[in-house]
């Protein structure tokens, strides 16, 4: 086992004051084919932080383009996608070499890219142009523009590869393109401000929190309608999928809670007090925990979806917001936006003086506003 010095957990003592205490923590022992590795966007530093997994240190940074906020894998081919806002392009990184190796323009002001799964198309809205740009990742260029409705913020690809939707903020709709033609092939009205997607494993439905009138739409992607409205909490500003495709979780950022949509029948099952600010979600790959970062409290919450309860809340950095798991699902990453650092909590099994399931692993500084985080795991013969 390697051992490595890190932070462990800060403890409360009495007047609100803490400590913060050291000692030699065991890391797992890798496959020397095997490499994973965290990318983060830094949206005022114009760089991408590469994080190694394996040691939990800083890597390498890259300098991309100007005010980088999207990141995105291909999980077919070991490269990195960074869109950049200021500068109207995507710069591609090879993950085996950890350099960037093409730059792909765009159209104005995107900011976030998907990939498809078949890892040969990549789709990015450009909220100031009204237009979805395409990129051919094989040639590594821009192969179509799909004009949408105003101020696109997101486009997501449905699992099965055949429709993109489209989140409209400024026309309060979503656009559906078929991506063989490449051409929208509807336009459904929906609620205020869409922004965030989250599509069904099965490609049936598509739902889209509306940050402006505190609702999710369920859409039909099968018949292209819209299903339903479902009320939720204020601001609702991201989605989290369970895995299994069964329950939505909504992140409500001004009534502080979380809302669950049971996807099967369009309904709200409960909303639950989370914390200050609830930004982003993450859920565990065994359906089974809910991690959300809280913007207000600095602190991330872990919720217990089959009990229905709050298990722990962990302190981290200021303002954190982006999440991602490791591909052991044992450490949680958290971008702490104003600090400019990533926490690294792990789940392990507690230790004297290590109440609890979760502990601070260690926090590792990263570049000027953290906005996106994407982790990459691959094999790699050793030369």
């Amino acid at each position: 086992m390697k051992k490595l010095l890190l932070i462990a957990i800060l403890l409360p003592v009495l007047g609100g004051l803490g400590w913060w205490y050291f000692h030699e923590r065991e890391l797992p022992d890798f496959d020397p084919a095997y490499h994973e590795y965290a990318y983060i966007t830094n949206g005022k530093s114009n760089t991408v932080s590469v994080i190694d997994l394996r040691t939990f240190r800083l890597m390498r940074t890259l300098r991309v383009g100007t005010q980088p906020t999207g990141v995105a894998t291909n999980s077919k081919r070991n490269e990195v996608y960074v869109v950049n806002t200021g500068s109207a392009n995507v710069s591609v990184i090879d993950a085996e070499h950890n350099t960037v190796v093409a730059t792909i323009g765009v159209h104005g002001m995107p900011y976030f890219i998907d990939v498809a799964g078949d890892g040969k198309r990549a789709y990015v809205a450009n909220s100031g142009s009204e237009n979805v740009s395409v990129i051919d990742l094989d040639r590594r260029t821009l192969i179509a523009s799909v004009r949408v409705g105003n101020a696109p913020g997101l486009a997501r690809v449905t699992p099965d590869g055949n429709a993109l939707v489209v989140s409209n903020r400024e026309s309060d709709s979503v656009s559906l393109i078929d991506t063989r033609a490449l051409r929208v092939r509807s336009t459904i009205p929906i609620c205020h401000q869409p922004e965030d997607i989250a599509i069904l494993p099965d490609s049936s439905k598509a739902f889209v929190a509306c940050s402006g009138s505190a609702q999710v739409a369920s859409v039909d992607l099968k018949n292209d309608k819209l299903i339903a409205l479902l009320d939720v909490g204020k601001t609702p500003v991201s989605l989290a999928l369970k895995p299994d495709g069964g329950e939505l979780i909504v992140c409500n950022f001004d009534s502080d809670s979380v809302s669950i949509i049971e996807t099967s029948t369009d309904e709200v099952s409960g909303s639950y007090l989370i914390g200050t600010h609830p930004t982003r979600a993450v859920v565990s790959s065994d359906n089974s925990r809910l991690y959300v970062s809280n913007f207000g409290s600095n602190a991330i919450a872990v919720y217990d979806i089959e009990i229905g309860r709050i298990v722990a809340t962990l302190t981290v950095g200021s303002q954190p917001d982006g999440l991602a798991l490791s591909a052991s699902q044992n450490y949680l990453l958290v971008l702490d936006s104003q600090s400019g650092d990533v926490t690294v909590i792990q789940k392990r099994k507690p230790r004297k003086l290590e109440p609890g399931e979760y502990g601070l692993l260690t926090m590792i500084p990263a570049g000027e506003r953290p906005n996106n985080i994407a982790v990459k795991s691959f094999m790699l013969p050793p030369k």
